[in-house]
């Protein structure tokens, strides 16, 4: 039987990317899940009929009050709740950006506490890291230097999370997880303009065949994309297996350019287009890639889908799903 089954499962952030797809394992495994948020009519765009499977409870986390209600009667919490947006946006916005999501993170970990919670997963980012780290990345460097300036607000915020998460996992008979995922990426992911990540944004490109696409920076830097089905399960086990207050990288080892990304999204799409780098717009940390030997050790965990299986899934799902969707916003 899952170490899930039968639980009672609160998701923040359940109404989107990832969250959803979380949302949907734990019903699988058999765990009663309730999900905070603004709008369930969000939920059913994200997983139809099984969103009649959730209690949703309508809620707005900068709310102390909110974030109380969410918790009451909880036995797990994972926060996944946050503002998110690609590079262009974070680098105008690092203050937003640092107080929303901080906000999210103190109300939902005092909530937690105060009601009671026993088992709960401070979903960090990969993004707490600095510009100029080692490159495999190890958990240990997590607070050397700044954050990346493209992620200055948003990798501070998922710092005072983290530093909560150890406090309160001191203070109070708690089980805290820390995960820091790296880029994720995967169908149901944000494809609008102004918000969203590379991957998304490029796929859009592509499919709607702007020719030529414009895309920041030279193309030289590189990522390691973390499929949404491995990051979930990365999640999971995170806090069955490891709920110590100590932060895990979670990630895959397949390490690419941003050319060679844009490369493969034309071959698996089958649209011929140009491309152009625009050298004057930020383009992010050089290198980004983790070391993700602590993972495997402690958790079990080892990424499974491969970038070009990935690719083909979100593409697919795009071009028959998520591409309605990103019209009807338009027009």
């Amino acid at each position: 039987m899952s170490f899930w089954h039968g639980k009672s499962v609160l998701v923040t952030g359940g109404t989107g990317f990832i969250g959803s797809h979380l949302v949907e394992r734990l019903l699988d495994a058999g765990a009663s899940v309730r999900v905070i948020g603004r709008c369930k009519k969000r939920l059913f765009d994200r997983i139809g009929h099984k969103a009649d499977e959730v209690d949703f409870v309508e809620g707005d986390l900068s709310r102390r009050e909110d974030a109380q209600k969410g918790c009451k009667g909880m036995e797990v919490v994972f926060h996944l709740a946050g503002k998110l947006a690609g590079v262009g946006w974070n680098s105008a916005h690092p203050g937003t950006m640092f107080t929303e999501n901080a906000l999210f993170g103190l109300h939902m970990l005092d909530a937690a506490a105060k009601q009671e919670v026993e088992r709960y997963l401070c979903v960090s980012s990969a993004c707490i890291y600095s510009g100029d780290c080692e490159v495999p990345t190890f958990e240990k460097d997590g607070f050397f230097n700044d954050p990346d300036a493209a992620n200055f607000g948003y990798g501070w915020a998922k710092r005072t999370m983290e530093i909560q998460a150890r406090a309160y996992a001191n203070e109070f008979d708690m089980k805290i997880g820390i995960i820091r995922p790296y880029n994720g990426y995967g169908p149901r992911d944000d494809f609008e303009w102004e918000t969203s990540h590379v991957i998304p944004a490029l796929i859009r490109k592509v499919i709607e065949r702007q020719n030529p696409i414009n895309v920041w920076g030279d193309g030289l830097q590189t990522r390691s994309f973390f499929y949404v089905s491995d990051f979930v399960e990365g999640l999971l086990l995170g806090l069955e297996k490891y709920p110590a207050g100590d932060p895990i990288n979670i990630g895959t080892n397949e390490e690419t350019t941003i050319k060679d990304l844009i490369r493969k999204i034309i071959q698996i799409s089958g649209h011929n287009v140009n491309v152009e780098f625009d050298t004057t717009k930020p383009r992010g940390q050089a290198r980004r890639n983790g070391d993700f030997k602590k993972a495997e050790k402690l958790l079990g965990f080892k990424a499974t889908v491969s970038l070009d299986e990935g690719l083909q899934k979100t593409i697919e799902w795009y071009i028959n799903t998520g591409r309605r969707s990103s019209i009807a916003k338009s027009l």
